[in-house]
């Protein structure tokens, strides 16, 4: 069944005994835009394990289960992007963790001294950070 929330924003909710939610708990899904290309980035950017992969869906996991990230193909693009992932740093260099998202297929867009702006191969936005003192 698909609804939406007062924004307009659809949502899914499917039944148990589902098995691409094998696995998850009550949130099982966050359905991000892109095709397979951006969550193979993604799985390798966080170091989850890709646990689906057929008919043009993409999805993956932490290794300690939980909800999922899934990609399904491209989405028309909106003006304010409808999604973009913040990663803040628990500790290590800010500038070795740009230089590691874009050895895996990221962009560098700008930097401040809030963090750096970097766009996923589907060119989605995200904000890398470091954590606050």
């Amino acid at each position: 069944m698909v609804l939406a929330d007062p924004g307009g924003n659809e949502f899914c909710v499917i039944g148990h005994g589902s098995s691409f939610l094998a696995g998850t708990g009550f949130l099982g899904e966050v359905a991000c835009d892109g095709g397979r290309e951006v969550g193979l980035f993604w799985g390798a950017a966080l170091g989850w394990p890709l646990v689906w992969d057929q008919d043009q869906e993409t999805a993956i996991q932490s290794a300690a289960g939980g909800t999922k990230l899934a990609w399904g193909g491209p989405s028309p693009r909106t003006a304010p992007e409808r999604q973009r992932f913040d990663l803040v740093l628990d500790d290590g260099d800010l500038a070795a963790e740009v230089a590691r998202l874009v050895g895996l297929g990221a962009s560098l867009v700008g930097q401040d001294r809030a963090g750096a702006i970097l766009t996923d191969p589907g060119g989605f936005a995200l904000r890398l950070q470091p954590a606050e003192d």
